[in-house]
């Protein structure tokens, strides 16, 4: 993704994105559908950690997401603080065809805000969509417990790619939506600096035994590259 900024010159940004959710959900065949257009019907849990390097336009810009996929840790409940490290976005995946992955979601919400910021965009996904006798979920339910949570809902299918590459480019888009409006809030601040300059005027926060500074509002989660 390039921004310009007030010199010209461009930035390129990386979105880490995390897959999350109970082991067999279909994480890594949502992967596979979105980067390579593949699908694997006897796919096997794997140990360790895979990513893919995806690129996006969004609003005429080229954006870089990086979805990582646990490979099969959260059967042992490795998932670490390293996996979540940098994430600005997750895409909590529970199957249609099995409630307790549904029941999973609030402990797999908790373990995301402990190792990650409290901002990341989140989108609930629910998954096997295409299991239309043997759904155990509602999509009602599914929709009212991101109400609840504040997240945005879909139902997937990586086996027919129903509403898969939808998932990964909503939470690009949105990820993309807060850094543009920051970047926003920033330029108006460094103009709101420069006309204080410009009027000779000067402002005191005085605090308690030190001095305090006020800054524009930073963000980690967004890397150049």
């Amino acid at each position: 993704m390039a921004l310009n900024s007030e010199d010209g010159q461009a930035e390129d940004y990386l979105f880490k994105i995390v897959l999350i959710g109970d082991s067999a959900v279909g994480k890594s065949n949502l992967l596979a559908r979105f980067a390579r257009d593949e699908f694997y019907p006897n796919s096997k849990s794997t140990i360790g950690v895979e990513f893919q390097t995806q690129k996006l336009n969004i609003d005429g810009k080229e954006i870089k997401a990086q979805i990582w996929d646990t490979a099969g840790q959260e059967r042992f409940r490795a998932v670490t603080s390293a996996y979540y490290r940098g994430a600005v976005g997750a895409l909590l995946v529970y199957d249609i065809s099995r409630r307790q992955t549904f029941d999973s979601v609030g402990r797999w919400l908790n373990e995301l805000h402990t190792y990650s910021d409290m901002n990341v965009i989140t989108v609930l996904v629910g998954n096997k969509s295409d299991l239309k006798d043997a759904r155990e979920v509602s999509a009602a339910e599914g929709k009212t417990l991101a109400e609840a949570q504040g997240l945005f809902f879909m139902e997937t299918s990586a086996l027919d790619s129903s509403n898969v590459a939808a998932a990964f480019r909503t939470v690009v888009k949105e990820i993309y939506g807060v850094l543009k409006r920051k970047v926003v809030q920033s330029q108006e601040l460094n103009k709101q600096d420069l006309a204080w300059l410009g009027n000779g005027k000067t402002v005191v926060l005085e605090g308690k035994g030190k001095s305090t500074e006020a800054t524009a509002p930073q963000k980690s989660w967004c890397c150049g590259t």
